[in-house]
């Protein structure tokens, strides 16, 4: 099975999950490591308790000498519940007592007011208190009392309950910021769509990499579809009833004028012929717009299509076959389907030799730009105003203020748009001196078929 690409979700809850287990071991330890430290030195009214016992042996030292470092460690031991001995630089007895064996193993282990204080044995650490002229020393065990561990379980408590609660807390605001937000606006948007609230955007989390991203961008790619579907229809139901009345309303003139039985018959198979005419277009539009069907593509030899438009138009408009000019290499093979493309192409035929001048000329031209072929279809009529060069693809969009089903109903332009970018292609507008030119970018038939 392959890894998930480089921007999937996979990785970013992936690093999220990493990052946090990293946090809460290192800083667990760090933190475990600051409390014990710190939990093991002495306080500072306990230093100062054992550095006045030091000063008092001492004193009782020079004073009175071994016998008064006899008197001292009697009066210690009945203040204090700890072994203490006194002790001169050699490590001997400044007392009468010599040392027993068990208490020369100790002097081994001893401590100095400013260290740590181990925890590693099962009694309490010796701390040597060396006198002011270093002539000699106090070795004390240390007592319960000043035992600096007392608040070192509640603080080990808070570092490895409260800390991993605090970053677990953290990594479910970083879960929510990657997966659970996203996933809220995307539930609102559905929500809207449901409410027929159709301008519902996915926003920032259409601008994702990642499964997300791609999910936000196909909602909305089905709005602006749905939109675009909804505003097409209420359109054409807008526009078709207008367009009509115009037929509608001849016909009842006609039914009233007292025309006779062959005018009458010759008025309203007119008349009907337009509407047969508007209603098929209509549907059709709205047929590629809506249900937008896969168009099966096949092998296309351009210039044979061309002979059997330019045959129909010229019996439908009356021209000459010289004025409908080809200038495509013998090569163009496009890769389209048959049916949509013969549609598009005679829609814009048409189109170009209504608006043509009186011995005008059309001509189809192209050339091969990569994977597609480049054709443009050209007249020498008066053009479109260049803000309008859109406007044409509009459907029931007519610019030369033709009265209804005079040459059309402005949805020819439409269709061959439709059939166009219906199989991979386009198709832009743009005038021509003189004219217009229709350019049409169409999939070209691979090498391999």
């Amino acid at each position: 099975m392959a890894l998930p690409g480089l921007h999937s979700l996979f990785w970013k809850l992936a690093l999220l999950l990493v990052t946090f287990t990293l946090l809460l071991i290192s800083l667990s330890w760090f933190w475990s490591q600051r409390v014990e430290l710190h939990t093991s030195y002495l306080s500072s009214s306990a230093k100062q308790q054992l550095q006045a016992y030091a000063d008092e042996a001492e004193q009782a030292w020079r004073a009175g000498g071994p016998p008064g470092a006899e008197r001292f460690l009697q009066a210690l031991a009945a203040r204090e519940a700890s072994e203490a001995l006194l002790l001169d630089k050699q490590l001997q007895p400044l007392g009468s007592q010599p040392l027993r064996d068990a208490q020369r193993e100790r002097l081994t282990f001893m401590r100095q007011l400013d260290w740590p204080m181990s925890r590693r044995s099962s009694t309490l650490p010796y701390i040597d208190i060396p006198f002011t002229d270093k002539a000699g020393h106090l070795v004390i065990q240390l007592p319960e009392r000043f035992r600096p561990w007392a608040y070192r379980g509640p603080l080990l408590l808070l570092t490895r309950a409260l800390l991993p609660g605090v970053l677990a807390l953290l990594f479910c605001v970083g879960l929510y910021w990657v997966l659970i937000a996203p996933l809220v606006r995307l539930r609102e948007q559905a929500n809207a769509l449901h409410a027929d609230d159709l301008s519902a955007r996915a926003g920032v989390v259409a601008q994702r990499r990642d499964e997300l991203g791609e999910l936000a961008r196909a909602f909305d790619h089905m709005a602006e579809r749905l939109q675009g579907t909804v505003a097409l229809q209420r359109q054409l139901l807008r526009d078709v009833s207008h367009e009509l009345r115009t037929p509608l309303s001849r016909l009842r003139v006609a039914s009233e004028s007292g025309l006779d039985s062959v005018q009458l018959s010759q008025r309203v198979l007119h008349e009907v012929q337009l509407m047969q005419q508007l209603v098929g277009d209509t549907l059709e539009l709205a047929w590629l717009d809506t249900e937008r069907p896969r168009l099966a593509p096949e092998p296309v030899q351009l210039a044979a299509l061309w002979d059997v438009l330019r045959e129909n138009a010229c019996f439908e408009s009356a021209w000459s076959a010289q004025r409908l000019v080809y200038a495509v290499e013998a090569d163009c093979w496009l890769y389209c389907n048959l049916n949509a493309l013969a549609q598009a192409l005679e829609n814009i035929l048409r189109n170009a030799i209504r608006f043509s001048p009186t011995g005008g000329v059309v001509r189809l031209a192209g050339r091969r730009e990569g994977a597609d072929w480049h054709l443009w279809l050209e007249d020498q009529g008066p053009g479109v105003a260049a803000q309008h060069l859109q406007r044409i693809f509009l459907p029931f969009s007519r610019l030369d203020g033709a009265r209804p089903g005079d040459g059309g109903f402005g949805l020819g332009l439409s269709i061959a748009r439709s059939a166009v970018t219906g199989q991979g292609g386009r198709i832009v507008a743009e005038n021509a001196e003189p004219g217009l030119r229709m350019h049409l970018y169409l999939p070209a038939l691979p090498a391999e078929a």
